[in-house]
């Protein structure tokens, strides 16, 4: 970002600014700063893009845990019976917090929870989290 402000700077100081009579100044630009222009528009955008994918939702907290072995095996095990669910880890020192899915409403994390009861036994519950909209297509824009 820093750079391609310097750029432009630098390529609009290098510019020809000629001056004419009193109706006005005629202004040579160079072409690359029509492309660092377009380079830093493409860049916004994949940034508003990216923003755009997480939204408030729920997730299953599996295991909230100070000890790293705990919280993997808690994820291997979620893995191992239902390799069909998204499984996040986060470390918010000093614990490791085990989470699963995307569920944009409470309704359908909690019909969620009752089937990773069954794959998980231990005291689990639905809490408030961010959420990927599309999990799938925003890992194909990386």
């Amino acid at each position: 970002m820093k750079y391609l402000i310097l750029m432009l700077l630098a390529f609009v100081s290098t510019s020809k600014a000629v001056a004419q009579d009193s109706t006005g100044v005629k202004l040579f630009k160079d072409s690359r700063v029509d492309v660092l222009v377009k380079k830093q528009i493409e860049a916004n955008e994949y940034a508003t893009r990216e923003s755009r994918r997480f939204v408030q939702g729920y997730r299953i907290l599996i295991i909230n845990t100070n000890d790293r072995n705990k919280a993997n095996d808690a994820k291997a095990q979620i893995y191992k019976s239902a390799p069909e669910l998204k499984v996040y880890t986060d470390y918010q020192a000093p614990f490791f917090k085990v989470k699963v899915g995307n569920y944009r409403d409470a309704t359908e994390a909690n019909e969620a929870l009752k089937q990773v009861q069954r794959y998980y036994k231990g005291s689990i519950y639905v809490i408030r989290d961010l959420i990927e909209v599309n999990p799938d297509k925003s890992a194909s824009l990386e």
